[in-house]
């Protein structure tokens, strides 16, 4: 720094040559150093409240079948994406890394669907060939 007054640059020289170093690297300060406001983290708090206690009154109405299970997983599928967005810092990811964690779930999700069908397919072609049984 001293010779760099020395040789006649400014201070607003120096602060542009930082940042032209900084842009270079692809490193921004607000990559270095974040922080999230208190607000994010107890609204979180409050959605998976809520969540947690849709799910509750599923079982306290008495909710039957496909329905039941269906809400269940809908907002036991809400309340994960919630805590590995916000709490695991996966919503300031990179798309690459994002992608790299939540396409597979997607896709198991996707084949037990599936094998759901398949399964449901299988019983009809064992009822019609072998028929019901004793």
């Amino acid at each position: 720094m001293a010779e760099a007054t020395a040789n006649g640059l400014g201070q607003h020289a120096l602060d542009s040559a930082h940042t032209h170093d900084a842009t270079t690297t692809g490193v921004t300060t607000a990559e270095v150093h974040q922080e999230h406001p208190i607000k994010l983290y107890l609204v979180v708090w409050a959605w998976l409240f809520i969540l947690s206690t849709c799910s509750y009154l599923v079982d306290y109405f008495g909710l039957h079948g496909y329905l039941r299970w269906s809400l269940i997983l809908i907002f036991m599928i809400l309340k994960a994406g919630l805590i590995v967005a916000i709490f695991m810092h996966m919503a300031w990811e990179r798309l690459a890394l994002t992608y790299a964690i939540i396409l597979p779930p997607v896709l198991v999700l996707v084949f037990v669907t599936m094998m759901v069908f398949e399964a449901d397919y299988t019983l009809l072609t064992r009822m019609a060939f072998f028929g019901a049984g004793p």
